[in-house]
This record gives C-alpha cells, structure tokens and sequence, in this order.
C-alpha cells in the first residue's frame, strides 16, 4: 500500500514531517517533542508569517479540554529552547503583545511521502491513563481512577497484552497531562486515553486509543449512559479496545474482559473509594479505605474485591502504622481467603496471602506457592513479582530475588511501592551502591514516599554515611507519621555514632510510649544492638518472636545484625524462624 502524502516543513536548521510526527535538524537528528508541543508548533507553521491567537492556539492544541493560558506558555519556552534563542531575541517565534505568536523565520513548504502508521495488532503494551473529569470543581479522584482501574483489571486478561497496572499509571492523572509523553515514560506502545462528563444522572466517557510512536488515534468513541450503567461504558471500552488492538480472543478472555465482579453500583462506588484512599498508604487512609471495602461487603456480600482490598489495607498495617501483627494478619488472611472463595482467578488474593505467609506464619514454602500462583494468574502484576522477590531475598536466594525485583520494575517502572522494594532487596542483598540508586529513583518520581527514605537511610547507614541517613531518617519519620522503624533506625545511628545518650534517650521514648501505642520490638532491638548491649538486644528479639514481628522475616538477610551473626543465640532463632 501506497503511504499517503503529507506536508513537510523547512525553517532555520530544521525541518518538521507532519505525517511522521518529526522534527529533526538539517543532519537527520531527531529532536523529542511531547505532543502537545508538536502540536504547537505544527499550528504555528501552518500559518507562518500571521499572527495566530492565543485561543485558536489553545483550541487546536487542546480541543477537548479546558486548559490554562500558561499551558500553551510552557510550550512556547520549550520551543524557543529547542531553537537556541535568548530572551528578548527570536528569530523564530514572536510574542505579539495581547493578541498571540507568529513564526517569522522563512519557511519552506512541500509533500513528502509519510509512513502508515504501525499495524495495530502488534501493539502488545498499552497503559490505561486515568480518566478524567473535565472540569476540574467537580473532579472525582475516586470515580476518575475506579474507572481506570477497571479498565485495567479487565484489559490486563488479554494474555497477549501487558497492561501498566494502577501503581504506575496514577501519577499522570492531571487534566494537562499529555498522553503520548505518558506513554514514552511507562515504556508502552499504546495508550488509553479518556475524559468524563457527569451531571444528575447521565455519564458521559469519551475514550482514545492513541499510537505512542506517532501520536496517532487508532480508536476514539463517545459514550452515553446513566451513571447507574457505567458498567455498560466498561464493557463497551474494553470490548472496542480489544477490537482496535486487532487481537484475537480466546472464549475465555472474552468472558473475562465482560466480566462483572458486581452488579450493585453503588457497591461499586464504595469499593472504587476505598482503593483511592488504601493507595495513598498512610495510616489514616489505609483506615478510612477500609470503612470503604466494610460498606460495599455490606451491600454485596458475594462481591469480591471488596474483600480483596480490606485484606490488603490489613496486610499493610502492621509494617505502616504499628499494628499489633495478630490484630491485623489473621483478618488479612480471611479476607482474601474469602475473596479467592468467590472468585479465585483474581491474582491479588494470592499475593496477599504470600506476604502473610512470610511476615506472620514463616511458612515459606506456602508463601512461594502463593507468589507463583499470583504471577501465573496475572504475569504483568508487578506487585506479585516483587512479593516473589521479597521470598526468595529473605531466603539469601539473591541473584534470583533482583531478578524478579527487577522484572516487577519493567512491568511498573513508575510504581513507588514496586521501586522502593526492588531497593530493599538490594539492600538486602549487601549491594548497597546500587540500593542507592534505585531508591534515588524512587524519590525522584515522589520525594515523599517514606519507604523509599527508610530504605535509603539504611543503605546511607551500612556505607556509614550517617548524617545522610539521619536526614533520610528523619524525613521518613515525618512523612509517615512517626512510625517506629524510622526512629528506632535514628536511634541506632546515634548509637553508631558514639552518641549513647542521643541513643538511650530515644530509646526511653519508645520504651515509654505506653499501652496506647504498639512499638514492634525489632525497633528496639536495634537501638540496643548499636549500643553494644547484645543481651537486651536479644531479649528484644525473644519478645518479638513470641510476637511474630513483621521484621523478623529478615533477619537472615538484613546486614545490621552482622555483629552477632556467630552467637549462638542468633543461629537457633534462625532455626526456629525455618531460615
């Protein structure tokens, strides 16, 4: 087939295919653009040499979006950088005061040959971003992302299709974000695009289906619905996306993308909140998700996820907020056997259950059984590969733990959770440069996570740079609201640096804090093993093994406790923690 002509455009040292979507200089070498400045300057060629406003600029580059003036302002800087002008000299782009730009440098115009674009069926990676509400008084995070998460669960049962999960796709949710640039930062071929409209009881979704390459639709539809059938949009939007992704579904798959896990939409709403609030893990909203998951078990008992969620907020608790384990792991562990007695495809469950299998009962052989069927079931859950990593680190199987960390970072290379783990198996692993720089990683895409500041506070405390991990420390401290890991890793850096009563008194603290709070006793332990007082160290870690700490399960592998790896004390709790 015959590509189509397009137009192509000379100016200055460059040159611009419209077909192709390519600016390159006279040399043949490309330069990235994002869309929407693509689209920018693409305007402004067209009509060289005239004054283009402002609004028909914002309107051709944003035509189903209201956006902000400085947005279209952004775009005009990141052009005159690419052109190497200096403020108050443009040859190629002039302000006209009031009014909008014009492109004044001398500009060659003629057809060129373009490229089709590529064949859709052998798109085999696509992120759906989360759908957005357009004006942004009445945005609804938890409508905009239940949708996208969805969308996802649905479209990631497609074997032939590695869908980005929710972990890594939550970070490009803003109304100005452009999909194609998304789409370049989570590696993936193709993307999902969509805007929601919702008044009284009407629900309207308009979706896109874009090429990553070129910017390309290869798809767009408009739904109409009540907002009691958004169950209606789903299925249509997955069914079209399977459809223009030209992929060939088994009976199976079929069944699995039009599955409904509950016809209650209410229910829904409720279950679609409570995931918002869990995955902003913090204690307070891992607590409220869960009042959330309660309500809409309420009103649908036979609905899965639901049970899916609280198992997870309750899995999490004990390692977040400083929760009895036995008050949490037995609940975690019932509800998402339940949730696996409703629906046992669903690959969550099952991951679920492999950390409780490690952290709580030590059973390691259930855990590496849970983690397998987790990863069988759902090949492209990051989450589930780095619970398999996390096993096999705590079980000193290094080389095979960073190698699942690692692959759960390719299939969510923007996940906070997911990184900040793959740190913590190097971490664990003694290999503490590279540590660092995945956790850099990690803060460099949310400076706020408090677990990547943990983890980088321990590797910064083993290459015994102490006043970086204090700094990490401190910060962790802040962010998660006084977890007691954060300042019991202060206390122990104190002590490494012969400064006991800086030490012994944040261990008085602890000690202190009294029946009306929970302070794991590794905490502790750790404090006194920097002091050098083994003994009250290893009474610390007796109470936490009647106590089934959460921490214990790595302590075969954890480098702190490498002063008293040859006390005997030490080697029997090994054996009876089955390590």
């Amino acid at each position: 087939m015959t590509n189509p002509l397009t137009t192509a455009y000379e100016f200055g040292d460059f040159s611009l295919d419209a077909g192709r979507r390519l600016l390159q200089r006279r040399d043949g070498t490309p330069v990235p653009l994002t869309s929407k400045v693509f689209e920018t300057l693409l305007c402004l060629l067209r009509q060289h040499g005239r004054v283009v406003t402002k609004e028909t600029l914002m309107k051709t580059v944003w035509p189903d979006t209201i956006v902000e003036e400085n947005n279209l302002t952004q775009n005009i800087s990141a052009l005159r950088r690419i052109f190497g002008e200096n403020p108050g000299t443009h040859h190629y782009i002039v302000t006209v005061p009031g009014r909008g730009y014009r492109f004044v440098a001398e500009v060659t115009a003629g057809l060129t040959r373009g490229v089709s674009a590529p064949v859709a069926g052998k798109i085999r990676t696509l992120a759906v971003l989360p759908f957005k509400l357009l004006l942004p008084e009445s945005r609804d995070a938890a409508l905009e992302m239940g949708i996208t998460d969805t969308l996802i669960a649905r479209l990631g049962k497609i074997k032939e299709v590695a869908v980005r999960p929710l972990s890594s796709v939550r970070a490009f949710g803003s109304l100005e974000q452009d999909p194609v640039a998304a789409g370049l930062a989570l590696g993936v071929e193709s993307v999902l695009d969509g805007t929601i409209q919702h008044g009284g009881d009407r629900i309207r979704v308009v979706a896109r289906l874009i090429n990553v390459a070129d910017g390309s639709s290869l798809w767009t539809d408009r739904f109409d619905e009540k907002f009691t059938d958004v169950f209606g949009v789903e299925d249509a939007i997955s069914g079209r996306v399977a459809q223009a992704l030209a992929i060939h579904l088994s009976p199976e798959e079929q069944e699995q993308i039009a599955k409904r896990h509950t016809g209650n939409s209410a229910a829904y709403q409720l279950y679609l909140t409570g995931r918002y609030h869990w995955s902003r893990i913090t204690p307070p909203e891992i607590r409220k998700s869960m009042e959330y998951f309660r309500q809409a078990i309420e009103l649908d008992p036979g609905y899965a996820l639901p049970y899916a969620g609280l198992a997870e907020a309750y899995r999490s608790l004990p390692i977040t907020s400083d929760i009895p384990p036995q008050d949490a792991f037995p609940q975690s562990k019932a509800a998402a056997v339940r949730a696996l007695a409703i629906d046992d495809t669903l690959a969550e469950p099952h991951a679920t259950l492999a950390f409780i299998h490690f952290w709580y009962d030590w059973d390691w052989a259930g855990a590496e059984r849970e983690a397998l069927r987790a990863i069988q079931l759902n090949p492209n859950y990051g989450f589930a590969h780095i619970a398999y990593g996390h096993l096999l680190s705590d079980l000193a199987r290094h080389d095979e733990a960073i190698a699942e960390a690692e692959r759960a970072c390719e299939v969510e290379p923007v996940s906070l959770i997911v990184n900040a783990l793959c740190g913590a198996i190097y971490y664990y692993a003694s290999r503490f440069d590279e540590a660092v720089a995945r956790l850099r990683r990690t803060l460099d895409l949310e400076p706020n996570f408090w677990v990547a500041r943990l983890f980088l506070g321990k590797a910064y405390t083993e290459q015994r740079k102490y006043a970086e991990a204090l700094e990490d420390f401190a910060q962790a401290k802040t962010i998660s609201r006084g977890n007691s890991e954060t300042i019991g890793m202060i206390g122990y850096v104190h002590a490494l640096r012969r400064q006991p009563a800086k030490a012994r008194a944040i261990l008085a603290t602890l000690k202190s804090a009294g029946p009306e709070r929970y302070v794991p006793p590794v905490n502790l332990a750790v404090i006194h093993l920097g002091l050098g007082e083994i003994d009250e160290a290893f009474a610390c870690l007796e109470r936490a093994y009647a106590e089934r700490d959460v921490r214990l399960s790595f302590f075969r592998v954890d480098p702190k406790w490498d002063p008293i790896r040859g006390d005997p004390r030490f080697v029997a709790l090994l054996a009876r923690l089955g390590l």
